[in-house]
C-alpha cells in the first residue's frame, strides 16, 4: 500500500476458520476508519437531507461521493477551484469517490462502451460526454477524495457469460490504465474485481487485480439481480483468492444490515449503499428485528419513540406520532429524522460487529446479530440493486 492508505488487520479470522470476519484499521489522509465499516452515500456531495453535523452524530467515519454526478454538476474543476471536495461539502473526514463505472450499467441506452472508454448522454440535459480510465482518475484527482477508484465495466450479475467475460477483461485493462494515470501521492487508489456470477471469471479477476499495486480491492458487480446465495458464493470465490492479501476489501453497493453481516462473516471490510437513506425517505424505519412503516395509520397516536434505546435525534426528541404527522404533511424534517435514525441503526450495527470481533466472540454472536438485523424485504432488495 502507498503512504496514502495504511491498513492493519487488528484481529484476523480464527484459526478454526469458523469465520473470515476480521477487525481492521484503515488510516487515510483525513482520518481513521475502523473496519468492518459502512459508508453513507453522498451522491451529490451531500447525504440527502443531512447536515455534516448529523453525520458526525450518527457515527459516520467515511462518506462516498459520486464521480459521475459531480463531474456533470457542479463540475470537478469548479470543486477544485473552491478548495476541493472536503471544503466544498464541509466534511473533514475521509471521502471515497467511485469511478463512474456503475453508471455504465445504470445509464442503459444513454451510453456506449468501447475498449477505450464510455460515451454517454447526460441524464440532466442530453449533452454528450466521454469517460476513459484516465479521465475518471483526473476527475477524482480534482475532487481530492482520500480514496479514488479505478474505472471498471460492471454488468448485471445475471448477464450471459460472453458479456461478463468481455467486461471483465476490459476492467483489467482499464485498471492498468487507471494506475498509470494516478499521480496524487495523498490519494489512495482501489481496483475492482469483476466476473459476474461465473466462479472461474471471478477468481481470475481477483488474481489479476490483486497482482496490481492498488491500495485496496473492491468487489464489484454484485448487489444487483443475484440472489443472496449467489452473492455469497461469488464473495467466497474472491476472498479465497484474496485470503492472504493485506489490503482492505470493499463490497460495493450493499447496505442492508442482514446482507452486510453475511458479507463480513465472509471477510469483507467496507460497504456502501443508498439503501438506509433511501428507504428512510419512504417512511421505512429500521428497528431491531424488523421494519416500521411510519406512514401506517397505527402510529398516528403512538407516543413512543421509534426505538426506545436508540440515541439518534429522532428517538431522543420525538414520538412515532410526530414522525407519522411529518410524513403525511410531507415536511422535510421527517426525511431528516428518518434518515438519521436508519443511519444510526446501520452504523451501530457495524459497531456491534466490531465489538464482537474485538472480544473474540463474533462467530457465537452471529445468530443474535441476525435477529437484530431482521429480514431483507423485497422492496429493500430492489432498492439495493437500483
Amino acid at each position: 500500500m502507498t503512504g496514502a492508505a495504511r491498513f492493519r488487520v487488528l484481529t484476523p479470522g480464527p484459526a478454526d476458520a469458523s469465520t473470515r470476519a476480521r477487525l481492521g484499521r484503515l488510516e487515510l489522509e483525513h482520518g481513521v476508519v475502523e473496519t468492518p465499516q459502512f459508508m453513507p452515500v453522498g451522491t451529490n456531495a451531500t447525504v440527502k437531507a443531512l447536515h455534516p453535523d448529523d453525520l458526525v452524530e450518527v457515527g459516520a467515519s467515511i462518506l462516498l461521493a459520486n464521480t459521475y454526478h459531480l463531474y456533470l454538476r457542479p463540475g470537478h474543476e469548479r470543486i477544485a477551484r473552491l478548495g476541493g471536495l472536503h471544503r466544498f461539502m464541509a466534511w473533514d473526514g475521509p471521502i471515497l469517490t467511485d469511478s463512474g463505472g456503475f453508471q455504465v450499467v445504470s445509464l442503459g441506452d444513454l451510453r456506449v462502451v468501447d475498449d477505450d472508454g464510455v460515451t454517454f448522454r447526460s441524464h440532466l440535459d442530453g449533452s454528450v460526454h466521454r469517460f476513459t480510465p484516465e479521465g475518471a482518475i483526473e476527475v477524482q484527482g480534482a475532487l481530492g477524495a482520500d480514496v479514488a477508484v479505478a474505472l471498471d465495466q460492471p454488468v448485471v450479475p445475471s448477464s450471459p457469460r460472453p458479456i461478463v467475460a468481455e467486461a471483465t477483461e476490459r476492467t483489467h485493462r482499464w485498471a492498468e490504465r487507471s494506475l498509470a494515470a494516478h499521480d496524487r501521492p495523498d490519494q489512495a487508489l482501489f481496483g475492482i474485481v469483476q466476473g459476474g456470477l461465473e466462479p472461474d471469471l471471478r477468481a481470475e479477476s481477483a488474481r489479476r487485480i490483486a497482482a496490481m499495486p492498488f491500495d485496496g480491492i473492491c468487489i464489484g458487480g454484485l448487489a444487483g439481480d443475484e440472489s443472496a446465495e449467489q452473492r455469497e458464493a461469488a464473495i467466497d470465490v474472491a476472498v479465497d483468492v484474496l485470503a492472504d492479501d493485506p489490503r482492505p476489501r470493499y463490497l460495493m453497493g450493499l447496505g442492508s444490515p442482514a446482507d452486510m453481516l453475511e458479507a463480513v462473516h465472509r471477510g469483507i471490510d467496507l460497504f456502501d449503499s443508498v439503501l438506509p437513506a433511501r428507504v428512510a425517505r419512504t417512511g421505512q424505519l429500521w428497528v431491531p428485528g424488523g421494519r416500521l412503516n411510519i406512514r401506517n395509520a397505527r402510529y398516528l397516536d403512538d407516543p413512543a419513540p421509534v426505538q426506545a434505546d436508540c440515541p439518534c435525534i429522532a428517538c431522543r426528541s420525538f414520538s412515532r406520532a410526530y414522525l407519522a404527522h411529518l410524513f403525511r404533511a410531507r415536511e422535510l424534517l421527517g426525511y431528516r429524522l428518518a434518515t438519521c435514525h436508519n443511519l444510526t441503526f446501520t452504523l451501530d450495527f457495524m459497531a456491534r460487529i466490531r465489538d464482537a470481533l474485538r472480544a473474540g466472540i463474533f462467530p457465537a454472536t452471529i445468530p443474535e446479530l441476525r435477529l437484530r438485523a431482521g429480514p431483507v424485504s423485497r422492496a429493500e432488495a430492489a432498492v439495493q440493486s437500483a
